[in-house]
């Protein structure tokens, strides 16, 4: 589904369920290809849902993962940990990064960017959710979007719809925000590379969604 870039970074508003992606996504990576692939977690505060809640189950399937040394504690410590440095250092990895949150959670990639930039292998794919209250239309999107930019170095390449309500999504609800995903697409002109949908879903809408991506979480099954 996507284009084959050794590292994959999401970013996006709080709430528009990167981490969800990104571990997702790691997953399938390992299962699909069988190269060796690292999901790091780039956020460098305390968010509400982190990477490292679901760390046994990457770990069983064979993903690295790397994170804060402070992820799941009340210690609110701005420092990438040295091992970060490793996404760029050792190309034999397929990397996907969770960002942190906005422009401030995006801070932290600007400490990467310019070895990023330099290898030139790498998408950097907007997250958004027609369902979240700040990203409502493409207008709220495209500020988001030139924050993160602004602050952490790089260029989007590409757009991932995750747009869904947990448990409580309906077909209505994922088919209607393919309209919402195209906008964003034709005013930034980047790609909608995948379009999230819970597995419960998936069956019966896949073939009528461009790059339809299984999403797995405990309260989408």
């Amino acid at each position: 589904m996507l284009r084959n870039k050794r590292i994959t970074l999401l970013c996006g508003h709080y709430g528009s369920g990167k981490t969800t992606v990104a571990v997702n996504l790691a997953l399938a990576l390992r299962q699909e290809t069988q190269d060796p692939v690292t999901l790091a977690d780039l956020d460098i505060v305390n968010p509400y849902f982190r990477s490292k809640d679901r760390q046994s189950e990457l770990t069983e399937a064979g993903v690295r993962f790397i994170c804060s040394p402070y992820a799941n504690s009340n210690v609110d410590i701005p420092a990438l940990p040295q091992e970060m440095y490793a996404i760029t250092h050792d190309r034999s990895h397929r990397v996907v990064m969770d960002v942190g949150g906005d422009d401030r959670g995006a801070l932290a990639l600007g400490r990467l960017s310019p070895d990023i930039l330099a290898e030139n292998d790498y998408e950097m794919l907007l997250v958004v959710n027609r369902f979240r209250p700040l990203t409502r239309d493409a207008e709220s999107v495209l500020q988001i979007k030139a924050e993160i930019e602004a602050a952490g170095h790089l260029p989007f390449t590409g757009i991932v719809n995750n747009s869904h309500l947990g448990s409580a999504t309906t077909e209505e609800d994922i088919l209607s925000s393919l309209a919402y995903a195209e906008e964003i697409s034709s005013l930034t002109s980047l790609p909608i590379l995948l379009t999230s949908v819970g597995v419960s879903w998936y069956d019966k809408v896949s073939e009528r969604i461009p790059n339809a991506f299984p999403l797995r979480l405990s309260s989408l099954i």
